[in-house]
């Protein structure tokens, strides 16, 4: 069986708020994270995007109560903004936060296979990423990932490739031989542009685009996911016996 790399980023359905320093909040809707999660990947570049086409805002906090004024400033305050909604991330990721039907599953498949090479790609900083992966995935699986890669481990963030291009020169595999799993045409976009196949398995707030149309594998209905009763996606489905490439001819999607 060829050896498999296989990226799965356990993700939050988001809140409609973005938090601010002080004063009036950002708001974003459901509808309107859809755009942003499907055109910007990570929080800080989804600030900067929003910021950028609707005006920055201003807190009593940060420069004398002005908006920023250069790029410099503009930074501070996402950086600020970043480490306050991290806060509050951390709590929802405690109390409320799951896998999506069949990653853990599929994820203990691959860490019982010595020929399987499994780890996590995230676009999101350490200080987030580290706490939804202690509270999902769990330290002992952690503990036996071949890659562990976050935002702050590259200089380019989804959809540019360079994360995934990174993680498989750390194995020493082919695009080919990988496999990655995403939630969003971000992440779908990075996949495609490391020429690695993808299967999408949608959460709310990214069940929108024509993932197939871009290149998707596969894309999984939302409220099942990869599968747990029955498992729809399994590596031995992935992986035939003697399989040279990937195999997707098993699955029946709803797009």
């Amino acid at each position: 069986m060829p050896r498999i790399w296989y990226v799965i980023l356990p993700r939050v359905t988001p809140t409609c708020r973005r938090p601010c320093l002080e004063g009036a909040p950002v708001e974003w809707s459901v509808p309107y994270y859809d755009i942003l999660a499907n055109t910007v990947g990570g929080g800080k570049p989804k600030m900067k995007f929003h910021f950028a086409a609707n005006g920055w805002p201003s807190t009593p906090l940060m420069f004398e109560g002005k908006v920023p004024a250069n790029e410099a400033d503009a930074n501070a305050l996402v950086d600020a903004l970043q480490d306050k909604k991290t806060e509050f991330y951390k709590v929802i990721v405690e109390t409320t936060a799951s896998a999506r039907p069949g990653v853990l599953r599929l994820m203990d498949e691959a860490i019982a296979d010595p020929s399987i090479a499994v780890g996590i790609c995230s676009a999101a900083t350490k200080a987030g990423f580290e706490k939804v992966v202690n509270a999902i995935v769990g330290p002992e699986r952690l503990s036996k990932m071949d890659v562990i890669m976050a935002g702050d481990d590259v200089t380019k963030k989804k959809p540019d490739p360079l994360i995934y291009n990174l993680a498989r020169e750390k194995i020493g595999l082919p695009a080919s031989k990988c496999v990655v799993i995403e939630d969003s045409m971000v992440g779908l976009r990075a996949a495609m542009g490391a020429n690695m196949p993808c299967i999408i398995t949608p959460c709310p707030s990214s069940d929108v685009p024509d993932f197939k149309k871009e290149g998707a594998r596969a894309v999984l209905d939302v409220t099942t996911g990869l599968g747990d009763s029955p498992p729809l996606v399994t590596l031995a489905k992935l992986f035939p016996k003697d399989a040279k490439e990937p195999n997707f001819d098993f699955y029946t999607g709803y797009f």
